[in-house]
């Protein structure tokens, strides 16, 4: 069964989740999303492309927490490679603008899925964090781009404390660049990335692969080291004793070094 929607309308690709109940990410979701990205690029009808959800109020809660906890590291390293790495590749080689369409939560890897794409539109009802330092990881790839968009002591707060913020915050901070009333998210979506269609296609992909170029900073080389640490993470006992806490439903004891 499909997780992945794809559809054009009004010469915009939507890509939606649809993995019930909270569009978490595992493997097959990510080569679907991945092929979904693909498909959208090749696509000669599409002159933009919407990520949102299928799933009412239900935007991506991260990531399908199993190929850490369960599968070998080999595992959990391809399927990080796919979000941070492959995700990014898509993106940036895309040759359109993207859209992301957020309601409900984005969470960890769900914060990934929105801020790779150009632009992000969020319900007013929409939160977000990055809640990895909880569960004995580190939202590595944020390290990244985070201090970037909202500075330096901003971001350290929000990947360090993993606290949970809302659309308004968001905005303010400069990470979402409209706030829509709930359940008209992808309405406003769509009417921007109808806009942005309606520019000629050839100077947008030339304008924007000059735009993705200016700003990478050696971005996409933090990418690859983010790959690393977060498999350097994964091996350690507070991984090992935050995914049992996520698990069990309890807080984690911390161990002293």
């Amino acid at each position: 069964m499909s997780t992945v929607r794809y559809e054009v309308r009004d010469n915009v690709a939507e890509i939606l989740l649809e993995n019930p109940p909270v569009n978490a990410l595992d493997d097959a979701v990510m080569d679907e999303l991945l092929a979904a990205f693909e498909r959208a690029r090749n696509d000669k009808s599409a002159r933009a492309v919407i990520l949102g959800t299928a799933i009412p109020k239900r935007f991506c809660a991260g990531l399908k927490l199993d190929a850490f906890r369960t599968g070998s590291s080999a595992e959990g390293r391809k399927l990080i490679d796919k979000i941070y790495v492959r995700l990014v590749d898509a993106q940036f080689n895309l040759g359109k603008p993207s859209v992301a369409a957020v309601t409900g939560a984005a969470r960890g890897a769900g914060m990934t899925l929105a801020i790779s794409c150009d632009l992000i539109v969020a319900s007013d009802t929409a939160t977000f964090g990055y809640p990895e330092i909880d569960v004995g990881l580190v939202p590595a790839i944020h390290f990244t781009h985070l201090p970037r968009i909202v500075g330096r002591y901003r971001a350290f707060e929000l990947l360090f404390t993993g606290r949970t913020f809302d659309a308004q915050e968001a905005q303010s901070l400069g990470l979402v660049n409209r706030v829509a009333p709930a359940d008209t998210e992808l309405d406003e979506a769509r009417t921007l990335a109808r806009m942005l269609a309606a520019k000629s296609p050839e100077l947008m992909r030339i304008g924007r692969a000059a735009f993705m170029n200016a700003i990478d900073s050696d971005y996409r080389r933090g990418v690859a080291g983010a790959v690393e640490l977060v498999c350097a993470v994964s091996s350690t006992e507070a991984f090992r004793e935050g995914m049992a806490a996520f698990v069990e439903k309890r807080k984690p004891v911390w161990k002293d070094d």
